[in-house]
């Protein structure tokens, strides 16, 4: 099966989160409410370093995948 690299998830356990699910190496979590990242890997500390560096770039993408999907719903 082939994933999109950002899912969109809520939970009605957490009836004010939103959570955007980055399916690809490093997989995460973020939750918007409060931007609280959970990774699902598990790191060394060389990989520590390189995600480091690309941790940003990475919440960036989710945050405009996120805005990119709500503007779709007010079309």
């Amino acid at each position: 099966m082939e994933l999109p690299k950002f899912l969109l998830g809520d939970n009605t356990d957490f009836p004010t989160a939103l959570f955007i699910v980055h399916t690809e190496y490093p997989r995460f979590i973020i939750n918007l409410e409060n931007d609280e990242v959970e990774w699902l890997e598990d790191f060394t500390s060389e990989d520590e370093k390189e995600l480091e560096a690309e941790a940003e770039n990475l919440i960036q993408q989710a945050t405009d995948f996120y805005d990119r999907e709500v503007s779709r719903y007010d079309e």
